[in-house]
């Protein structure tokens, strides 16, 4: 093979390079096959917990009350004035400082899930400390079963966040932390990409909220 015939070559393989990270593989609606933006709708079957991409149409046509999907709201509400004690907080049974909590309504009742290295992991909940954390924070009865949660971030300032943080968020948000944490997870502690992440994942629910939590 010519030098030429290599050259030549060697310039078509870098201009497909080039085009292909132009072009990254576009996602698609998982029901219609339609092309979905970076920011998309999400169906969850309560049956099973499963996250299903969706084009608005689909969204909305599939989302509907008593279909097999629920569709996934988008707001993130940030609760400045939550009350939790440490004691609330220990009889939970949680054992890292960090869950999110949701209805089920397959389950008929409250499931508490922490992230890990190994993925969401459900803990026992104790009902009479739900009930009474619910009576000091009645904001957690406007949750939509299945699909918004009360995230709780407890890990506090050695861990390079400012506060304890409550979220009402939608449950995707919620996997998606948990992604993030299984994702990057290095070693015993976790690693520095890992809290790094978890810390610019906080920052952007809270600019969605509209707060500045270093204010």
């Amino acid at each position: 093979m010519s030098a030429e015939s290599i050259e030549s070559r060697a310039s078509a393989f870098g201009a497909l390079q080039r085009f292909v990270r132009r072009n990254p593989p576009v996602e698609r609606c998982e029901l219609c096959g339609a092309g979905l933006g970076r920011e998309h709708d999400h169906l969850l079957e309560p049956a099973n917990r499963r996250l299903t991409c969706a084009c608005q149409a689909c969204a909305i046509l599939f989302g509907q009350s008593g279909q097999r999907f629920k569709r996934v709201p988008r707001r993130v509400r940030f609760l400045p004035e939550f009350r939790m004690t440490d004691a609330h907080w220990d009889s939970l049974m949680v054992p890292i400082n960090m869950a999110f909590f949701f209805q089920s309504s397959v389950a008929g009742k409250v499931l508490a899930i922490y992230p890990s290295a190994a993925g969401a992991t459900e803990s026992l909940l104790s009902l009479e400390t739900w009930d009474q954390i619910v009576a000091d924070n009645l904001d957690v009865l406007s949750m939509e079963a299945d699909v918004e949660a009360l995230l709780v971030n407890r890990l506090g300032s050695q861990r390079g966040f400012p506060m304890h943080q409550y979220f009402l968020l939608p449950i995707d948000e919620c996997y998606k932390l948990v992604g993030l944490v299984r994702t990057h997870w290095r070693g015993l502690s976790g690693g520095d990409e890992m809290w790094q992440s978890m810390i610019t994942f906080f920052e952007s629910l809270a600019a969605r909220a509209g707060v500045d939590l270093h204010a």
